[in-house]
């Protein structure tokens, strides 16, 4: 019997990020793993039942990458040197959902990929919570593989 994935079951891989480690790669929450195709409409004269939509070209949203903050991370100096010292490092990520045995179900492979935002969650006195590093990383396109 086939049983959908379950989608808490991950991992993250930079590829050409110099001193990652395990923890850089252990993230609690992705999102953007979406694609759309633009379209432009064409009005045809005689036609006014419908416009043609014609495609263009895909739109990918950034990625937002959340977890846990961590000191002497090598993704935070790789988006450091990005903000601080405007010396961006395109890199390839690949993100892969992984199946009770540990082993990749799918994989989605990121290209170009450099950060663009960075967020720490509130510092909250009264509430007791883990700090949150967000990484928002804009790439050129993705491909599944």
């Amino acid at each position: 019997m086939y049983y959908p994935p379950v989608g808490f079951h991950f991992t993250v891989e930079f590829i050409g990020v110099d001193g990652v480690t395990d923890n850089d790669n252990r993230f609690q929450n992705i999102t953007g793993l979406n694609a759309e195709m633009n379209t432009e409409e064409l009005s045809e004269g005689g036609e006014n039942r419908f416009v043609h939509k014609l495609p263009t070209r895909a739109r990918y949203p950034n990625l937002t990458l959340k977890r846990g903050m961590l000191k002497g991370s090598a993704l935070i100096k790789w988006f450091q040197d990005a903000v601080e010292n405007h010396k961006f490092s395109p890199v390839t990520i690949n993100i892969s959902l992984l199946n009770e045995k540990h082993d990749p179900m799918a994989t989605w492979n990121f290209k170009g990929a450099y950060p663009i935002k960075w967020e720490i969650s509130d510092l909250d006195a009264t509430q007791n919570k883990v700090v949150v590093d967000t990484i928002e990383i804009a790439y050129k396109y993705f491909t599944r593989i």
